[in-house]
């Protein structure tokens, strides 16, 4: 899709199933479709307790949603549901409109998001898996232009005498996906790779998590204002769902010299399709090795329990599990209470508020630093590279010459007391 054509107006449909969160998933469905470049021209639901297994919506309501189609002039229904594969079929059967299910609708956002290339390979990996079992939909039809694939992999000069267009796609997809498969493990070699290295160096990770538009990045880029960093090392803010689909990766000094590592990774959201969660494992591996987390909340929101409740479901289908956890609850600046204010690991803040983000720090250092000790170290005169060490990369707290050497007190961490445990006193 061209970013810069004009919004294509869809209706949006769903059923409600009794559930308290049916409102709210229907406008974050809408917020969807804007965030694809859309534009809602009319909603229109229906009260069921289960889908109508051919068609979704009832027969009498698929009437209407038929006469909403031709009276807005729309060629497209967005579905917050995932459909199955006859469900999609017979709907555009009866209404002569494009059917996109809430699956296909966030697959279609992350595709026009993905920078990276290793972005682009777990997204399109997320839209093979998602059309495989869709093959006998109208939309199968028009393969070679969704996904780029059909004819790109050589499929047709394979094809064999009597082989259908059906099993021609077949192929041709379960060939891409062996392929992309295989592009991510290399890429994700190179990842692992760079991990086992700053393992190696002893930096602290901590992971931002949490719903989309929710602010990480904008506590990301506030955290690195505060610590002085340069301005080139800020991330992308857009008021928008799924700004942040590349993880990144930015290392911190605060003003005592502890050093950790901050991650912004892409953002959750209520049915986050199973194949996505899957695809982007990879990349979410960066809260699964973190040595903390930040779970950054809207706390503006009504819905925020939902919110809070899809990303700890998320995390726990990556398998994340045992990290200790900060909760920000932010946006605060947005409500009528008093902040930066603290309750255990609960923190009510705003991101762009210096004195919630120095509250934010004090709460990372207890956490990920609480195994330093203060020592007391005499150096050898001859061993100016070791005290040269120290006060680049620890919190000196006291400095004396003495007549065998330079007497150091310095806050060190493990590894750094094991390393220079030889001239401790």
């Amino acid at each position: 899709m061209d970013l810069t054509d004009t919004p294509t107006p869809v209706v949006t449909i769903g059923l409600n199933r009794n559930s308290n969160s049916f409102d709210y998933s229907m406008t974050e469905l809408n917020n969807l479709v804007e965030a694809n470049k859309m534009t809602v021209a009319e909603t229109l639901v229906q009260k069921l307790d289960r889908p109508d297994p051919a068609t979704y919506f009832g027969k009498g309501k698929i009437e209407e949603l038929k006469q909403v189609v031709i009276d807005d002039g729309v060629d497209t229904i967005v579905v917050n549901d995932e459909l199955s594969p006859s469900q999609i079929r017979n709907i555009e059967k009866a209404t002569n409109a494009r059917i996109i299910d809430r699956t296909g609708l966030i697959l279609e956002i992350f595709a026009n998001r993905a920078q990276s290339r290793e972005a682009k390979l777990q997204v399109e990996l997320a839209k093979l898996k998602y059309q495989l079992p869709r093959l006998h939909t109208s939309a199968s039809q028009r393969l070679d232009q969704q996904t780029g694939t059909a004819s790109g992999a050589g499929g047709a000069t394979n094809r064999g005498a009597g082989e259908s267009q059906y099993e021609l796609n077949r192929r041709t997809l379960e060939k891409r996906i062996t392929h992309v498969n295989q592009e991510l493990k290399e890429a994700s070699k190179a990842d692992q790779t760079k991990r086992k290295q700053r393992d190696r160096s002893d930096i602290p990770t901590v992971a931002l998590v949490g719903y989309t538009n929710a602010g990480k990045s904008t506590v990301m880029n506030g955290l690195i204002k505060l610590l002085g960093e340069d301005e080139d090392k800020q991330v992308l803010v857009k008021n928008m769902l799924f700004a942040t689909l590349d993880t990144s990766i930015r290392r911190l000094t605060l003003p005592d010299q502890k050093t950790f590592l901050l991650s912004d990774t892409v953002g959750f959201v209520s049915q986050l399709p199973h194949q996505l969660v899957q695809a982007f494992k990879s990349t979410l591996s960066e809260a699964a090795n973190a040595d903390l987390l930040i779970q950054v909340v809207d706390n503006s929101d009504p819905h925020r329990e939902l919110m809070m409740k899809t990303t700890e479901d998320t995390l726990n289908e990556i398998g994340v599990s045992g990290i200790p956890m900060i909760v920000a609850l932010n946006k605060a600046d947005k409500m009528d209470v008093n902040y930066p204010a603290r309750e255990g690991d609960n923190l009510v803040m705003s991101a762009i508020d210096d004195a919630s983000l120095q509250e934010l720090v004090t709460m990372i250092k207890e956490k990920v630093f609480k195994n330093y000790e203060t020592v007391e170290l005499l150096i050898p005169f001859d061993k100016g590279d070791v005290v040269s060490y120290l006060n680049d990369n620890s919190n000196i707290l006291n400095t004396d010459y003495k007549s065998d050497g330079t007497m150091i007190t310095a806050e060190l961490n493990e590894t750094e007391i094991k390393r220079f445990e030889k001239y401790r006193v």
